[in-house]
Order: C-alpha cells, then structure tokens, then sequence
C-alpha cells in the first residue's frame, strides 16, 4: 500500500524558508528548548548497550534537570535507535513525541525503523517530516528508500525519487546509490541501470548495487559483464559484497572458467576474503561439478564456519551425494559447530533419498530439542523423509501438528500419500486444501498417471482449465500427454499439443519427448517424427522418443537409421535406446542388424547388455524361428536369467509351435515368478495349439488353485471424442444389435473364412466361429464402422496381443470398405490399408 500518496501536494510546505512549524489539528505540542539547557558531550551515553542502561541513563538526565536538553535527547534518540531491537525504538519513539523533532532525530528514527524491518513505521515518520515542514537531507532520502527497498514498495520509493529531483539532491553519490539500489532490489532494473547510467561518479557500492540486482533477479550473465566493465574501468576497486555478488553469478551460469577467472582475481587483488566469500566459492564449484577445488576449499578453511559447512551439504544433497552431505554433519558435530535448520534440512534430505529412517529419526530429535518445527520448511522435509521411509502415520502426525501449513505443506502431504500408494488419501486431502497452486494440480495429476488412473488426470485437467482457471505449464502437460498417449485418444493429443503451442509453453526436450511419445502411442509417427525434428537441443531420451515411435509403427529401417544419425552425431548412447533399436530389429526382422547392434553395445559403446537387452534378443531371434540359438544365448548369459527372459522365449514358442521348449521355458518361469499369469496362458495356448488338451486342463486347474485369472481381452475406440470399450465376449453395449447386423455384414461382404485354430479352447466349430466373433477388437472395428463417417480412419487399442483372425478380418475390412485401420495391441502398432498391413504380417 502506498504510504506516501500525499507526499508531493505537500511540498511547499517541505520547501518554505520560514522555521515556524504550524501545529496540526489535535498536534502535542512538543517541549522547546531552553535557552539555558547543557550541550555538554555526554560520554557515558556511549557505552549503554541494553534498553535497561538507556532507561537509567535518562533517568539520570532528569535529575539534573536535562531532560529538556535537546543535545542530550538527540543523542539518546540516536543511541536508541542504533540498538535496533524493537524495545529500544519504542523508547526513543517515546522521547522524540515529547520533545523538539528536529531532522537529526527524525533521520534517526527513520533509520533505526528501516534497518529493523519496520517499513511503514520508517515511511510513516517520513511522511509526518514532511507534513511538520522538516526538510529532508542527503541521509534522509537514503534512509527512506531503503525502507522502500526492503518492503517492495515501488510507487513510494518513486515518490520519494520525484522530491529528490525536485529538491535537487538528485546528483548526490550516497542518494544516487540508494536509488539504483532500491529500484534493483524492486526488482525494477531499466530504472535501476538508469540511474546508473547518468551517475557523473561511482564508488564500489554504485557498481556493487547494480551487479548484485542483476545477480539477485537472475540476471547472471548481465552482472558478470558489468562486473568485467567495472574492472577495465580501473577507477574502484570491488569490495567482499561486490565479489560473493560476482561468485553468486557465475554459480547461477554454472560457467567454471568465469568462475575461476573471478577466484583468480580475488587471489591476486588483494580483497579481503570473509567467511560469507569462500561459502560462496564452494557454492559456484559444486555447482559448475568441481567438487575437488570446493572440497579443498572446504579443508583449507576447516569445518568450524556454520556457512561454509552448509553450502557444501546443500549442494552434496543436489548432487545426490547424500553419504557426503550426512560426513560433513558429523564433521560439524565433531568441530564443536552446532548445525542450525539449513543444515538440518540437508541432513533431513538426505536421508530421505536414503530412505534411511533410523538417521531421519535421529535428525528428528535434534529439530525437537532445539525448536526448529516450527519453521515449516523443516517440517515439511521430515513430512518428505518419513512418507519417502514408508512411515506415513509419522508424516501425517506432523502434518496435523503444524500450526503453520503453507500450499508447500499440501503439496508434500499428497506427494508423500501418491509415492505410497495412497491415492483416496491424496485425492481427498486435495479436494480439502485451502489453497491451490499450480505445483498442487501438477502432484495429483502427476499421482492419477503413476497409478494408471488416466481417464481421471484427464478428467482433473479439465476441471484445472474450466474451473479453476489455473494455467498449466509444461510439467503438468507432460503428465496430461503421458496419459493421453496411454489411452491411445489421437484427437485428445492433437488438442494437447495445439494447447502447448497456443499457450506458448516452452517446448523444452523433456516435453518434447513426451510429445513424441504420445503421438507414437497414439499411431500417428508422421507428427511424432515431426515434433522430434523441431526439437533444438534433442538429447539422447529425445532420439530413444523417435526410435520407438518408428520401432512401434513397423518402420523398422527408420528406427534403424536414426540410431545411427544418433551415433553419428557423437551422442553416447545408454542403455536404453539400445532396447528401442534392438526392438525395432525385432519387429522388423532384421536378425543381422539386431546381432551387430547387440555386440556394438560393448565392445564399442562400453555399455554392458542387461537382462532387458538380452530380452529382445531372445525375441528377435524367437521370432525369426531360431529357437535354438535363443535358447544358446540364455544359457550363456553373464547374469542370471530373469522371468521375463524365458517368458520372451516362451512367446516365441508359442509362434514357432514348439511345445517341448515352450513346457521347458514356463518351468523356469514358474519357479522364478509364480504369480505370473501371462506364461500359463501363454503354455496353455501352445498345447492348445498342439491339440494336447489334458496339457491345456492341467495348465488351467493350476492356474485355478492358485487364484490366477486370464485378462480379459478388451479393445477401446474413439467416436467423437468419447471413449468406448469393448470386452470379449460382452454384448453389453447399447449398440450391440447394430454392431451384429455389422458384423454379420462384414462376414458376407468378406466372404471371410474364421481361422479357428485362433480358438485355444476344446468346443465345436459352431461354438469357434461365435467365440471368434465376439473377440473384442472385431466388436470395435463394427462399432467403428457403423458410427463413423465414410472415409474415416478407425483407431482401437486393444490390451493384448492381437489374434491371427482379428488381423485378417482388419485386412479385409479395410479394403472392401475402403478404410484405414490402426490397430495397436499390447505389443506394436498395425497400420492396415487395403488389405495389408505395416506389420508384414510379423508379429
């Protein structure tokens, strides 16, 4: 609130020669001095350090009948003031209500308010100076504009500029300073540079204003170069302030070669260096990744500096580092320092990323006994460590203590509640919040898409956008894309990624990923390929993005080829765009290919194969019907192999029709993974396959004792905009007669013959032929037929693997009814138009 509006209408007032003070409507009149009071100096006042000594001391006045002396006042105004405590300037308040204002007393004051904090008190004095017709000074004006600095108050500090100007104090170096300092840390820069600018003369708190505004509104670049310019100039030299302003900077830029270059000059100047300056210094090495030079620093200067000791388990925390973090808490015990709540909050951290609750409990009880949960910053990192240690009746007890909960609070109650699992919990503490930020949607919406509850993040979305009116911002798009790209809703990602563009989110690599990955899980490769080509900085998890929207449409040679552009490009790859090319390979069938790229993986990358690398292969080789050589690479295996291994072979047995491999597989699998139901109905199809139906009833009363159930097949269909699932064999939906005459029309337009071995079960032909029909795919695509317009293309995703039948009924409908099909399954998508497929028919 400004607190000066009347400021300039007042200033003839503040201009007039005369020095009669004209008493305001229910004014005190105020003592004036006498004529016989001492002006004697008053030594002893100097040495009162505590409101009880000043007290006395003024006591003492009056008995010698110099309570009305107005150099004694003055200067026991100004001694209280100096005090700062909110006592001592209650007091000297008190004294100059009763006795002669003049500009020395109210200089004090209003100084003595502007370095406690007490803002509007200092203004508010500053603007009864004015009213009571006292002109104010060069120290004036500074003492004022620092309260404005420090209480962001803009429109006042601007008044106070125009008096400056018009009382012609505008040229002054200590008013000029104050100025650039306070439109700075108002965060007002072009003022700020302004002022500077136009200075005939500068000190080092001129240059050193100006740098530190720069630094301190993340303006690094700018305050480095101003800081080299101040250097060339050759006039002033910087001070400890000017430097641990430069050293903040150059952390910010995370530049090392800058950063040494200023050590440098610190080394060879001559500035003195303080405790605050090499804190910094250790701060710009971690950050720019020099460890080694901040932990030299840190032995130099010894452990017993509280600062220095923070900033080097601070930023151990950021790195991950968190036994080193908790290493130098001990060496903080050991030293005799006592860590105050910044390091507790990296002790806390740490060993939340630990998940070590024995230590955080230990942390715990430190906070207890020296009163630190009351900062909710602390308590909101042991709500953190707790929920990260599965301890979430803890977490939650110190949430329901805290008096103070802020929207950080919320927001790490419901993270903690969705990292354990607990998303009712999480759902209903966010319906109860006070207060909402955009980091609140992010965390549930985030949470809904960690449990596969896709349709409700798109639903909370909606509700953030229509009725919140909260804006989101890139994080919260990747997780709405994620969840968009796992329902497979093309036209929901054709708005997500319109919204991203209208709204002028910044497409950094990270959403741009995710964007590739939608649009690859959603079947469109064309606009995912085309995002990743627009993409400025494409890291490798942007390139792996491209690779396996190529690998899942079936073009495995595209996928192939921008790995080796990738390669070619000088980016080192990991582990985890080898699978998408070996998976292309797969796909594709490209045995040879896939061999190299697997044996390059170390010999030439230095990247060891895992258990997901030789996964694939087994798959490619599988698929490829070399069950032999599959079975000859998991038997010479570094590394134990896992289930999902022998479940890859087992798949490909199940492809091949080699039951005795495929019996021997599901053995291995049932003593590595019990519970696995996708292996028992994988070995039940293929002796079903066989005709070994006591096999297929065995397989199934083993799966029955042991409370295993086959998913269901179901497929999901987009119709303007709204989502519809179909579930095999269920004749529930509202449209099912229409769907029959569909489909008994597409049977005779087709003149399709039902492959029946496709039916792993022991029935008749008749009771094959209605089973394959209701397969919930071909429910979909009839669905799709009779409720889209001629022309369009028909988009469905269906949970698991797409049977034979299925794929050759796609076919035909696709060319007698001139449509294209997109058919993902739980494996890869199949682009089908007029009668073929993007799969080759290998899958």
């Amino acid at each position: 609130m400004a607190i000066l509006g009347t400021v300039l209408h007042l200033s003839p007032v503040v201009f007039a020669t005369s020095t009669s003070r004209p008493f305001l409507p229910n004014q005190t009149h105020r003592n004036k001095p006498t004529t016989n009071s001492l002006s004697s100096p008053i030594t002893s006042l100097k040495k009162c350090k505590t409101i009880d000594e000043l007290k006395l001391f003024h006591h003492s006045l009056a008995k010698q009948g110099l309570d009305n002396d107005v150099s004694a006042i003055t200067k026991l105004v100004a001694r209280s003031c100096e005090l700062g405590t909110r006592e001592s300037l209650t007091f000297a308040r008190k004294l100059f209500d009763v006795s002669y204002g003049s500009r020395y007393m109210y200089n004090s004051l209003i100084r003595g308010y502007a370095s406690s904090g007490l803002c509007e008190e200092a203004l508010l004095l500053f603007l009864r100076m004015m009213i009571d017709g006292v002109s104010p000074d060069k120290y004036t004006f500074p003492f004022g504009l620092s309260a404005c600095a420090k209480s962001r108050t803009i429109r006042d500090g601007v008044q106070i500029h125009g008096l400056i100007v018009r009382m012609d104090y505008a040229k002054d170096l200590f008013v000029q300073n104050s100025l650039v300092h306070f439109y700075a840390e108002c965060g007002d820069l072009a003022c700020a540079r302004k002022v500077f600018d136009e200075m005939p003369q500068r000190n080092v708190v001129s240059w050193t204003s100006m740098i530190c505004g720069y630094a301190r509104r993340g303006f690094a670049e700018e305050a480095v170069d101003l800081f080299f310019e101040m250097m060339r100039s050759g006039d002033v030299r910087p001070n400890s302030v000017t430097m641990v302003c430069v050293i903040s900077a150059c952390a910010k830029l995370e530049d090392l070669e800058i950063g040494e270059k200023v050590h440098a000059f610190i080394s060879s100047s001559g500035v003195e260096v303080n405790d605050v300056m090499v804190s910094a210094l250790v701060d710009m090495y971690m950050k720019c990744n020099d460890n080694d030079t901040a932990k030299h620093l840190f032995e130099q200067y010894g452990a017993r500096n509280l600062d220095l000791c923070n900033a080097m388990a601070s930023n151990y925390v950021r790195q991950g580092l968190t036994k080193e973090a908790l290493d130098v808490l001990s060496l903080m015990m050991d030293s005799g320092v006592r860590p105050d709540r910044i390091s507790m909050l990296s002790a806390i951290s740490s060993c939340s990323q630990l998940k070590n609750v024995l230590r955080g409990k230990s942390c715990h009880g430190y906070v207890l006994r020296n009163g630190f949960e009351s900062w909710d910053n602390v308590s909101n990192a042991l709500i953190d460590m707790y929920m990260k240690c599965r301890k979430q009746d803890t977490a939650v007890k110190i949430f329901d203590r805290m008096m103070n909960k802020t929207v950080v609070t919320w927001n790490s109650i419901i993270a903690g509640y969705i990292e354990n699992g607990d998303v009712d919990a999480a759902w209903e503490t966010f319906n109860t919040m006070p207060e909402k930020n955009i980091v609140s949607w992010n965390t549930i919406i985030g949470g809904l898409v960690q449990e596969s509850m896709f349709e409700e993040a798109i639903d909370v979305f909606r509700s953030m956008q229509s009725e919140e009116g909260v804006d989101a911002d890139g994080v919260t798009m990747m997780s709405i894309a994620s969840a968009c790209g796992h329902l497979g809703a093309l036209d929901l990602a054709k708005w997500i990624y319109y919204y991203v563009e209208k709204n002028k989110i910044q497409l950094d690599v990270r959403l741009g990923t995710t964007l590739v990955d939608m649009f690859s899980r959603c079947g469109d490769p064309e606009t995912a390929l085309s995002i990743f080509d627009g993409l400025a900085n494409r890291d490798v998890s942007a390139w792996t993005g491209a690779i396996r929207a190529m690998a899942m449409s079936g073009n495995a040679a595209r996928a192939i080829e921008l790995f080796s552009e990738m390669i070619e490009q000088g980016l080192k790859p990991d582990g985890v765009v080898f699978v998408g090319a070996l998976t292309a390979c797969s796909h594709g069938g490209l045995v040879q290919q896939g061999k190299e790229i697997f044996e390059s993986m170390e010999k030439v990358h230095g990247v060891s194969p895992e258990e997901v690398h030789y996964g694939c292969m087994v798959d490619l080789l599988g698929r490829a019907g070399l069950l032999e050589e599959a079975l000859q690479l998991i038997k010479s295996m570094p590394l134990e192999p896992n289930d999902v291994i022998w479940n890859s072979l087992l798949a490909a047995c199940r492809v091949q029709g080699n039951v005795e491999m495929a019996a021997y597989a599901a053995g291995k699998i049932q003593v590595l993974a019990p519970e696995r139901t996708g292996s028992y109905v994988l070995l039940s199809n293929v002796y079903a396959s066989a005709g070994r139906w006591n096999d297929v009833a065995k397989v199934r009363l083993s799966m029955k004792e042991k409370g295993l159930r086959k998913p269901p097949g179901t497929s999901l269909i987009e119709i303007r905009g709204k989502t519809h699932e179909f579930t095999s064999g269920d004749e529930s939906h509202p449209e099912m007669p229409k769907i029959e005459a569909m489909l008994d029309e597409v049977s005779r337009e087709l003149g399709h013959v039902p492959d029946l071995s496709s039916v792993l079960m022991d029935v008749d032909e008749q009771e094959k032929r209605f089973m394959l029909s209701r397969h919930s795919e071909k429910l979909a695509m009839a669905f799709g037929l009779i409720s889209s317009n001629k022309g369009t293309r028909i988009r469905i995703v269906k949970n698991l693997r797409v049977c034979s039948d299925c794929h050759s009924f796609a076919k035909s409908a696709s060319k007698v009814y001139n449509r294209e099909i997109v058919l993902r399954d739980n494996n890869r998508f199949h682009f089908i138009s007029q009668g073929k497929c993007s799969c080759n028919d290998f899958w």
